[in-house]
């Protein structure tokens, strides 16, 4: 995803603050690094790798809490995941080619986006 919108970060001017970009534990920022550095060596003067917050079971249960418990951060992520679930047209992926399910995508936000502006105040 980077790679592909790479122009977006060479036009960016450096004296902007850094882009945060949040990564679950399942990411190594080393290894993205590395990688973004062949494409674009400076990539890192305008973004910040930043690993989301995942408190441990000792610490929910010392604070009280058990069972399902949503992390700020992650939670989103998960919140925009389950609106995409919302249009019909991405409950399967039927799609061949990756331009057309990204636009699909982009079309269930372009909706969700719609209906909240036109909905009366």
């Amino acid at each position: 995803m980077l790679t592909l919108n790479i122009d977006y970060f060479k036009s960016k001017p450096v004296n902007l603050p850094k882009t945060t970009i949040l990564l679950d534990h399942g990411y190594h920022p080393e290894h993205l690094t590395e990688e973004l550095e062949k494409v674009y060596p400076q990539i890192m003067t305008k973004i910040r790798f930043e690993l989301s917050a995942k408190p441990s079971k000792q610490e929910n249960k010392a604070q009280g809490k058990s069972g399902f418990i949503p992390v700020a951060a992650r939670w989103v992520i998960e919140r925009s995941n389950s609106w995409m679930e919302r249009c019909k047209i991405l409950v399967k992926n039927f799609e061949r080619t990756l331009t057309n399910a990204t636009a699909k995508v982009n079309l269930c936000f372009i909706r969700l986006m719609i209906k909240r502006l036109a909905a009366p105040s």
